[in-house]
This record gives C-alpha cells, structure tokens and sequence, in this order.
C-alpha cells in the first residue's frame, strides 16, 4: 500500500467570501476579502481575481489596512500570526508570531505599531471565554518576526468581529455580547457598562447582535436581535446616557456601517435590503431592495465612494454611493445539502451542483468563479420559514454535455408528493441549456437515482430512471418528428422495469453502454439496453446495495458495490461471480472516467480516510489517513487541461485527472502534489500583463509576444530575419519596469531617450543623391557583365551546376533583384539597437 507521502489535502476554490467583513482600499480599486486560508484581492470594476495572498496554514479570520501605510494590509489567522501584506504586488512583507489562535483584529490610527486582536483566553480551555488583547508589533527588520509583547485590554468580549468597534479616531471603543453593551475610553482607562432587558414590552429580544461607531460624533449605533437599532449618547457617563430607536427590519440586524463622513448609517438583515438612514433625520431613508439574499456584512470605503455587502449566498455586491449596484462577485454558493451531488459539465468543465433555491451553479474550478445559474424550477423563491417549496433534488449530464436531466420535487404535509422530470438540450446560439421536455410525475414515488448512457458511438440517447415506486423507467430521445408544427426532437419512455416488487436504489451503464445494472436492495439485475432482456442477476448477503460502479478501459468487466452491511463487492461480468470482497464501511464509490482506478472514501473514527485501487489488482494504489473530519457523501472526478507529468507511484493516480470532494462543512477540498504547489507559486509570481494592451512596441519590449522566426523561402526573407532584432525583455528593460517610480528620472527624460532609440537614422539627402547614382552607375555595370555571363554560357556551365549540387547543395547564385535589395540592407543604421543595450 502506498503511503500519500508529498500529496497533501488543500482547499481549492469554491471558499467563503462572506466568512468576514471585506475591505475596500482608499482609492476604491480594490476589494479584500478572506477566503478559506488565503485572501483574495478582487478588482472593483472588473470583479476579477487579481491576487491570491497565500501563506497562511489554517483559516482566515480578519482582513485590515494598515492605516499608516494604505497599500499594505493585515491578516489575521488561526494559526496564530499575523501577516503584513503588499496587496498590489500580492507579496508577504512581515510574518508576526502570536502563538494563539485570533478570531478578529482592530487597529486605529492613534496607536501607531500596534494592533489589537481577540484570543481566547489565556490559560482557560473553553472556547467560549475570549479577551481583546494589544500587540505591540517590533520593529524588526527580519521577515519572521516573534510578537512577545501582549497586554490584555478587555476580558470576556465577543468572538464576532461585528461585536466590536473604534470610535473616534481610536479614543475608545465599544463592545456588545448577548445583553450588554461595554465602552472603554483609552485615556481615562476606564469603562463603561450598559445593559438591557431580555425582552422589551412587545416581546421583542433586546440581544445585541453588531454595533458601529459615529466617525466624528459621540455616537454609538447597535443593532439588535428583534431588528431595532439603538443610538447611545452621553455614554460618557454612567448614569446620563440616552439612546433612540430606529425600527424598519423585522429581523435581526446583522451589520451596521457609518459613511466616513458620519452623514448617513447603513444598516442590513435577513430580508436583502439594504437601508441607507439620514443621520439626525432618522425619518429620511433610502432602500436598495431585492439584493438576493440575506446581508451578513457592509462595508464603506474610506473615500465614501463604494459600499459592499456580503451576503448568505457566498455573494459581495458593489454598491455605488448612490445606492446603485455596479458589481457582483459571486463565490460557490453552499446551502445546507447538496442533494443533485457533484458533477462536471463536459463542456465548460464547470462544477456543477445546487445552488440558489431551484437553481444549478456552473462553477469554474480553474478560475474559481462562478460561470452562471441555471433556474430549474423557474418560479420565484419566497423567503419564509415552513413553506414547502420546489427542490432540485437530481440532475445527470450525457457524454457530450448536450443533454442535461434535472427532477425537482415539492412535498406538502397533507398532500401528495409532486414531481417533475425536465430534460434541458444546449443552445450554441445563447450557450446555454434550454427547456426542451417537461415530463409531470414521472413515478409514483420519488426518484432515487438517475443516468445517462454514456456510451460515445450510441445511435440514441436514453436516460434511465429509478423510483421508490418499484419501477425503473428508460427515457429516449425521440427524432425530429417533420410536421407542420416542427417542435424539434423530445422525449418518450422506452421501457418500463420491475423486479419481484422490490424497490430500486440505484442504477449505473457500463463504459460502452451494452449493460445495464439496477441494484433492487439486495439483489443486482443486469439488463441489455437493446433488447431489454435480462441477462443476470448477481447476488450477495442480504443487506441493500448503496453504490454501483462499472470498472473502466481494462478493468470494465468488473462491477463494484458497496452495501449496507460494510461490504464492498466485485463481481467477474464474465463468469458472473463474486471476484473478491473486502468489509469496509464506505460511505461513497466512484470510478475514474479517464482510468482504471477507482476512489473509495472509507469512514472511520468520526474521520474519513481515501482509498485508490484498480478492481483487477488486490493491493491499493494510494491510501490517506483522516482526509477530513465527518463523513464525504459527495465527490467527483475532473479531468486536467493539462496532464501531469508525475514519475512517483503515488501519485500517479492524479496525472490525468483531480478529485474534488466536499466536506460535512461544505468546503470545497481537492488533492494535490508538492511538484504542483510549486508550479503554482512559481506562475502566480511571474510579471502578467493585461491580454487588452495594444501591441504597441513597448508592450514587445517586455517580452510578451516574441515573434516566431519563419524558415525562410527564398534569399529575401533569410536576408530580412537577419536583421537586428529589438532587445525585447532585456534586463536593462526588466530593471527599468520593476524599479520604483520615486527612484528613477523624470518620466519626460526616459520618453525621450525611449522615442531615440525607435528613430532610425537618416543621413543627409546630398549623401543619399550621391549613394543613387553610385548605385545606379553599379546596376549598369552588373547588368552588362550579366549579359557577356549569359552569351558564353554553355554546357560547361550546367555541368558546374551538378558539381555544385555533388558538393553539398549549395545556395544558388542571387538573382540581380536579390544582389540591390541585399546592398540596401547593407546600408541600415543599426546603431540605436546597440545605444539601447548599453543603457
């Protein structure tokens, strides 16, 4: 067996963008926001990845400007450090060592070199208890850097970034947990505590939930469980305090946000608005309605000029100072379950599983971005807890990616279970999938699996379904019928199954799609799709079967399944016997379409482990040890754009395709090998140029486009490719563009020096009459020596040419066109290429 060794677990894509509040620079062109173990760096106006600041070795928990640098940024982690950033370059300037886990981090620009972090408490093993502490950050001139100097500021805070703010430049700040609210002004060293009832008047829950600070007033605004917020005043003083309230939300506030300016409070929740309230005229307010989902963040920019909001969805909008969305950024939407599992668009190569309410997300693992939603249900999705509403619940792809098949089912308590069957073919034209077959009720009962042949060279493309009803159905694609009402081609069912009244459970096509296999709980049926007949059935101890699975290439003779009872078996197709067993409690199986091999998570001591093997060979390819805490119910196989070159044993397994597999926390992990890590970091360091440049001969200059030179036809073209190239990406240019701006001359003195050294030379045009009538008095000499040449020229002649060719295949005599055009080239300065090297 064959240990992981260099393969590590790592996430890939499809992170939270909305884990942590993001952060808009101050020139408004940046968005950071955390992302798993990294923090991504979105453009504003092009909602594009421009970096992904990686370093960190475990979750993301705060991002924060530096406030005396605006182009450097902190985060924070819970692998206990703190990492100062270059977000412009994406370069790691300092690594800070704290030592204990941070939940959130603050600064302010009156403590200057220090930040102020949550921790859990020292000493104490609960989790819950956490405390504000300040670091004072050394000025150190090493990149790894110890931080030994930590005083703790406040005890028993919030964990919630939320829950804590800076007020006024940094002269206190406020904290709120459950019912009270906590001021600590930093001159005074004293702090004071308000609090309040568990339930108003009305019911309502008085619990804090986030809380803001007025930039230039002494202001506090909180916002509460029951959707009212409060502005605290005089809370300078224990007994003098005031505060009012504003109620629109009828839910909890979940975040509160002043403009830099203090002029309006920007206020979010559960119903997807965002509301925009005139400070001191509480009554004047503005909306920005239908945002999509639930708002968990707001954040402003500190020029006023943006505002975003994150929301449940994994979704930051953009939003304008004038309450106008100009951008989305989208992540892997992740809900509760993933109930379709994972698939792979064979066309975009996109994941593909469930996202909004009655929605597909095509998700692109190479650029982990969202491509598009596919609306499945097509009726709008209303927010309210206990209503039963349409799921998508199945969905399958053909072999080409021209057939989509999707069932959605809705079930109300007193009333009978609805299903539809909606066959989706791909429009080249909008690039999409169109509705082409809606079938109602398809079964009786639910539907408990569903696939496609996926056989290449098949004449008919057919669907197979399974219900609880007892019976499996095979769906065809019926040809264009020619009518007078020309509808294109639809779907009928072909053939109708049963077993003994059993229930099926799964079914699954072989590689070539001649056999049919249906497990009917304990009992496997093998059918023959062309005739329907049943060839065999293959049985084994009495407990259901979960998974199927046909080997491929030169294992396809062979079947897998896993059952209830902890087994997994492998049946010879060719003997029709039961080849081996083994008892493992598998929890999902499946076949790599590109190989042999086959994936098996195995659950074990609350963690699971991965198993590769070949179903021909009794010993294991590759085994991980606890890939992940909890059970994996959802994995799936994606091909590589470019195939791995990997000479290791171990990881041989993963030079054609990737396996990407989701946790019982719905994160997004994949497998990957050092050599690849490598490659990856070395790319993402590399200088990238913008696709958009025009191809100017500066944009040459760096190297980007080298131009290829061609063999040449004839004597011209050698004689033009010998010329003098353009030092494109020399390291006098390289040095130019990667040395700061501050330190180099004006930028009019290297315009000039930069627009000589394009100018080819002209010399004095009395020299240039003399060199023509030179030339044309040498054109006249050569033609009358040609013409003596071509009067004595005789058999002797052609028999020098065969002694040519004998001797090596010489080049040939120039042409007298070839002989001017070669003094022409003669006669080019090329003296600016040179002055160009030498600066």
């Amino acid at each position: 067996m064959v240990e992981h060794g260099d393969i590590r677990v790592v996430h890939r894509g499809g992170s939270k963008l909305n884990f942590r509040e993001p952060v808009i620079t101050n020139d408004s062109r940046f968005l950071l926001c955390a992302s798993g173990e990294c923090v991504k760096v979105f453009s504003t106006s092009t909602e594009e990845c421009i970096h992904d600041l990686r370093g960190h070795t475990d979750l993301v928990t705060g991002v924060l400007l530096k406030p005396s640098n605006h182009l450097q940024v902190y985060s924070c982690s819970a692998d206990g450090t703190v990492r100062l950033w270059d977000f412009t370059d994406g370069i790691l300037i300092k690594t800070y060592v704290i030592g204990y886990p941070i939940y959130a981090i603050y600064a302010s620009a009156n403590h200057e070199g220090v930040i102020f972090i949550v921790t859990p408490t020292l000493g104490d093993k609960r989790s819950e208890l956490f405390q504000l502490v300040a670091v004072h950050l050394p000025q150190s001139g090493d990149q790894l850097v110890e931080a030994p100097e930590l005083s703790a500021v406040l005890s028993d805070v919030s964990s919630n970034p939320a829950a804590i703010v800076f007020g006024r430049g940094g002269e206190y700040f406020a904290s709120v947990k459950r019912l009270q609210l906590e001021v600590y002004f930093f001159k005074k060293q004293k702090s004071y505590r308000f609090s309040l009832k568990e339930d108003n008047k009305k019911g309502g829950k008085n619990t804090f939930t986030c809380v803001a600070c007025h930039p230039k007033d002494d202001c506090i605004a909180t916002g509460h469980e029951d959707g009212k917020i409060r502005l605290w005043r005089n809370f300078n003083h224990k007994r003098e305090y005031t505060y009012s309230t504003l109620h629109w939300h009828h839910s909890a506030v979940s975040s509160l946000r002043f403009t830099p300016e203090g002029t309006n409070l920007l206020s979010g929740g559960m119903e997807s608005v965002l509301v925009q309230w005139r400070y001191n005229q509480e009554t004047e307010r503005d909306f920005l309605p239908r945002l999509g989902a639930a708002i968990t963040h707001i954040a402003v920019s500190p020029d006023g000029a943006l505002f975003c909001t994150s929301h449940s969805d994994n979704k930051i909008t953009i939003i304008q100072s004038c309450v106008k969305v100009s951008a989305v950024i989208q992540g892997l939407v992740k809900g509760e379950s993933v109930r379709t599992g994972l698939m792979v668009d064979p066309r975009s190569k996109s994941l593909v599983l469930n996202g909004k309410p009655g929605h597909l997300q095509f998700y692109s693992l190479q650029r982990d971005k969202l491509l598009y939603n596919l609306d499945i249900v097509q009726q709008e999705y209303i927010h309210e807890s206990g209503l039963q509403q349409f799921e998508v619940v199945k969905a399958a792809f053909d072999a080409s990616g021209s057939w989509l098949a999707t069932v959605e089912e809705r079930k109300q308590k007193a009333a009978e279970l609805e299903l539809n069957l909606k066959l989706w073919a791909f429009d080249e034209q909008t690039q999409s999938f169109v509705l082409n077959t809606t079938i109602s009720a398809p079964h009786e009962d639910q539907i408990t699996a569903m696939c496609f042949c996926h056989a290449t060279d098949s004449q008919t493309t057919m669907l197979v379904s399974t219900s609880k009803d007892g019976h499996f159905k095979a769906w065809q694609l019926t040809p264009q019928a020619h009518t007078e009402a020309d509808e294109g081609p639809s779907w009928l069912c072909d053939f109708v199954g049963a077993y003994h009244g059993l229930v099926p459970e799964c079914c699954c096509f072989s590689a070539d799609g001649s056999l049919l296999a249906v497990s009917f709980q304990e009992v496997v049926t093998v059918w023959s799709p062309a005739s329907w007949e049943l060839l065999t059935t293959l049985s084994q101890p009495p407990k259901a079967i979960r998974d199927l699975c046909f080997g491929r290439l030169s294992c396809s003779k062979y079947l897998l399944g896993t059952t209830d009872n902890n087994l997994v078996c492998c049946w010879n197709l060719l003997t029709c016997s039961l080849e081996w067993s083994t008892s493992m409690d598998i929890s999902l199986l499946l076949a790599d379409p590109l190989s042999e091999n086959m994936a098996a998570f195995c659950c074990q001591d609350g963690c699971t482990d991965l198993f590769v093997f070949k179903p021909s060979e009794p010993r294991p390819l590759f085994s991980h040890k606890a890939v992940c805490s909890g059970k994996v119910t959802r994995a799936v196989f994606a091909s590589r754009e470019e195939m791995l070159e990997s000479c290791e044993e171990s990881s041989q397994w993963l030079n054609r395709s990737q396996l990407y597999f989701l946790t019982q926390y719905m994160d997004l992990m994949t497998f990957t090998t050092k050599a690849e890590e490598d490659r990856l970091v070395a790319s993402s360091k590399q200088l990238v140029i913008d696709d958009s440049v025009a191809m100017t001969p500066f944009y040459l200059l760096l190297g980007k486009h080298r131009q290829e030179r061609q063999s040449s036809q004839d004597v011209l073209s050698s004689v033009s490719a010998e010329r003098t190239p353009q030092p494109q990406g020399s390291v006098a240019i390289k040095e130019l563009l990667q040395t700061p701006a501050y330190v180099l001359p004006s930028a009019s003195f290297l315009c000039s020096v930069f627009m000589q050294s394009l100018l080819i030379s002209v010399t004095d045009s009395r020299e240039e009459n003399k060199h023509a009538e030179e030339e044309m008095e040498s054109e006249k000499e050569e033609d009358d020596s040609e013409e003596e040449m071509e009067s004595s020229t005789t058999r002797p002649g052609e028999a020098s040419v065969g002694g040519w060719a004998a001797k090596g295949a010489a080049a040939p005599a120039l042409t007298k066109a070839e002989v001017r055009e070669l003094r022409r080239e003669e006669k080019l300065d090329y003296s600016w290429a040179a002055r160009l090297l030498d600066s």
